[in-house]
């Protein structure tokens, strides 16, 4: 596995193995419990920086500050919408690379509890290359490390303008920037240390790897990752459509896609998410429902329907709320599972790819510490 990791850069401490830490402090003649105390330290999200880990003598901290970097994010600028319940975050990595991450809080409501999911990239950029999508318009920049997707949910932990208790659980959905399942092995090892109750501690029912359809990798999840959820980017019914709106559909066309999303709820009795984003007048007919509705019917799946949010390299727009209604209740009487996705953060341009553009051109404002804030209003 290459290292994606910036030329001459340090490793980043939250995806250093325990052992490879026990062994730095045994080199110093240090006993193993001090690495658990630095990986307790740094998953907590209670200190932002080496020099916080008060448990550790300053010698010590100093000796880990030269040797590896608290985090792999080197600058963060963060909007927020909807009232304070959405906030997204464009962070810079070591080598200028940007990649966006988002906070999403839900209050308790009709007989749910009130709950945050954390949408997190895997890539910088993309290369599967849906027209719709900001991201895939701006081209492949690399893979991400399993330290740089960890540090993304870390980072929200660390802000404490953010409320976002450590002690409670948050949902981590891979559904920010990149295609996931074409930097497997990377995200599964982020999974992993996500996971890990000695490091952040997300339980695998709290975590979705969402992917446009890369066949051998959902294969691979379904035996590696088999509590973890898994959600298909799906947006077309049929190969004809299916292959201009996902171009990866060429390589993996819509019958081996379902097949390999059969295989992991077979499997693994985890319900798979079918991701359908609304365009109006390319997926939205009766006749497009009901294709679907044939294809999710009869086993352990359920379809999330996604308003689209416009981008402006596309000529598309999203299908209008009633509409949307429309082709939910062809599912719903086809006895199909069927949600609407909340639609969140469209006044600040909260779609994967969007914000990220929108800076491009100018440096981000914060340091490493604590975002700066700019309050939109809706």
């Amino acid at each position: 596995m290459t290292d994606p990791r910036p030329a001459g850069t340090a490793p980043a401490i939250s995806e250093v193995a325990t052992d490879a830490l026990v062994a730095w402090f045994a080199d110093r003649g240090e006993p193993a419990y001090r690495a658990r105390q630095v990986i307790a330290g740094v998953s907590a999200g209670r200190a932002r920086d080496f020099a916080e880990l008060t448990d550790l003598p300053l010698r010590l901290r100093a000796a880990l500050a030269e040797d590896y970097r608290f985090s792999s994010i080197t600058a963060t600028e963060v909007i927020r919408t909807d009232q304070g319940l959405t906030e997204k975050a464009v962070h810079e990595l070591g080598d200028g690379q940007r990649i966006e991450s988002v906070l999403m809080r839900y209050p308790a409501r009709g007989g749910h509890a009130e709950r945050t999911t954390i949408c997190i990239s895997s890539q910088a950029g993309c290369a599967v290359g849906c027209p719709f999508c900001a991201t895939g318009q701006g081209g492949f920049g690399r893979h991400l490390s399993a330290a740089e997707i960890v540090d993304q949910v870390l980072w929200w932990r660390r802000s404490a303008e953010h409320g976002l208790d450590p002690e409670r659980h948050v949902n981590v959905v891979f559904m920010g920037m990149g295609e996931p399942l074409h930097n497997a092995d990377r995200v599964f090892a982020s999974v992993w240390i996500l996971n890990d109750p000695a490091r952040v501690g997300i339980g695998a029912r709290h975590l979705t790897v969402s992917t446009s359809g890369v066949v051998p990798a959902m294969l691979r999840m379904t035996d590696e990752l088999p509590q973890v959820n898994l959600a298909i980017s799906l947006h077309a019914a049929h190969d004809e459509l299916r292959d201009e709106l996902v171009p990866i559909n060429r390589k993996w066309p819509v019958a081996e896609v379902l097949d390999a999303g059969q295989q992991f709820a077979a499997r693994t009795g985890r319900r798979v998410s079918l991701e359908y984003v609304m365009i109006d007048g390319v997926n939205d007919s009766p006749e497009e429902a009901g294709r679907l509705a044939e294809l999710a019917r009869g086993w352990l799946c359920h379809v999330n329907l996604i308003p689209l949010n416009p981008t402006p390299a596309s000529p598309w727009s999203g299908t209008p709320r009633e509409g949307i209604d429309r082709f939910a209740s062809v599912l719903r009487e086809a006895g199909v599972a069927t949600t609407i996705r909340d639609t969140r953060g469209r006044s600040i341009e909260a779609a994967c790819g969007q914000l990220h553009a929108q800076l491009a051109k100018r440096p981000l404002r914060s340091a490493a510490g604590l975002p700066e804030l700019e309050l939109v209003t809706v």
